[in-house]
This record gives structure tokens, C-alpha cells and sequence, in this order.
């Protein structure tokens, strides 16, 4: 995927318009508008406001975005709100499928979820793969804020699959973005990038 993305997104603080992009990119827009208004009013996720071929034009939603309050010293604060959103989630029966502070809006004051982005992966599947991804994100961009990640953990509450477990779901989402950027441009730099991340993720301890 070009540049690490599979959308393209712009906004003029009124609306925000997603264009996407790749393979498969008009099952994805589907699947973001439906779950979208499916989950309007019983989660906070922006309010649909246009569908067309091959774009979705959602209200625009003020907050935060997690990683720069992340970067701004309050990952813990984050963490812990993202656990207790992904459990939100998981009783609904979906499985986000890019779930982590990436994908989220805060309300800076009390760090409370403005709204849950990028729906474009969901799906219904097993609760490992946003637990796994959203550790995986904080490994692989946060670093050295990994130590933190039990603050997620806690708030989620339920039991937490073990390392072994985990790591095999964050393997198993490289690999199916390595495929996808294959696919999309055979031997292009999106499909090294993954290559390596999947290499990387595979050497990992706990």
C-alpha cells in the first residue's frame, strides 16, 4: 500500500471525504458505511453523510487524535480509554480490524472517545486480533511507551490471550497486508515495507 495507506482522506472541518484505494476497495467502502450506521447512536463513530462508488463522506468530529496525545506525555490515559472502548465493541460481536489510538478521537480534557475511525476492516472474528493490533501498533510506532500497555489491558477486563497467542494474530495481519500490497502493486515498496514489519513482528519477545 502506498505510503503505508489504503484510503486517501480530506476535510474542510465540515466534512470529511474517504476515497479508497487498492484492492477491494469497493467491499471496504461498503463495509465502513454500513457499520457506520449500524453502530450510530450505540457507539461514537461520525454520522454518515454521503455514499457515492467509490467514496464516504462522514460529519466532521472534533477531538484529538490518540497518537498525538501519546506523543503529548498522557499514554496511559489513552491505553486505558482504548481498553475500555474495545470492550464496548467486542460485546457488540464485531471485530474492528485496524483498532488502536490511530484511529481514534479524544476529547483532549478528560481523554474520553470523541469517535472510533476507519471501519473499513470490520468484520465479525475473534477478539485477539484487535487486542494483538493495537499492541502491535503501540510496539511498532510507540515504543517506548510498550511498557504502558497493561493500562490497555486492565481497562478491556476480560481474560487477555497470552503472548504466544497475540503474536500469532499480529503475524497473521502483517501477512494479510503483505498479501494485500502484493496484489496491489506486485514488488512495489508497500510489499517490502510489510515484508520487513512481518519479519520484525515475527522476531519479537514478549
Amino acid at each position: 500500500m502506498k505510503h503505508g495507506y489504503t484510503n486517501s482522506t480530506f476535510g474542510d472541518g465540515a466534512l470529511v471525504v474517504k476515497c479508497y484505494q487498492g484492492p477491494e476497495a469497493a467491499f471496504r467502502l461498503s463495509t465502513e458505511s454500513r457499520y457506520l450506521r449500524r453502530l450510530r447512536g450505540r457507539l461514537p463513530v461520525p454520522r454518515v453523510h454521503q455514499v457515492t462508488s467509490t467514496s464516504l463522506t462522514t460529519r466532521f468530529v472534533d477531538g484529538s487524535h490518540g497518537q498525538d496525545l501519546i506523543d503529548d506525555g498522557r499514554a496511559a490515559e489513552v491505553f486505558a480509554e482504548c481498553g475500555r472502548m474495545l470492550a464496548r465493541i467486542h460485546r457488540l460481536g464485531i471485530v474492528h480490524g485496524d483498532y488502536g489510538p490511530q484511529n481514534m478521537l479524544f476529547h483532549p480534557a478528560t481523554i474520553e472517545t470523541a469517535a472510533i475511525l476507519d471501519w473499513e476492516w470490520a468484520h465479525p472474528g475473534r477478539p485477539v486480533e484487535d487486542l494483538a493490533w493495537l499492541e502491535w501498533i503501540v510496539r511498532s510506532h510507540h515504543p517506548e511507551q510498550a511498557p504502558l500497555l497493561p493500562h490497555f489491558f486492565a481497562a478491556y477486563g476480560d481474560d487477555v490471550p497470552g503472548w504466544p497467542e497475540r503474536q500469532a494474530a499480529m503475524v497473521a495481519r502483517c501477512r494479510d497486508l503483505l498479501d494485500f500490497c502484493a496484489r496491489w502493486e506486485p514488488g512495489g515498496d508497500g510489499e517490502k515495507l510489510w515484508r520487513e514489519r512481518l519479519d520484525t513482528t515475527a522476531a519479537w519477545t514478549e
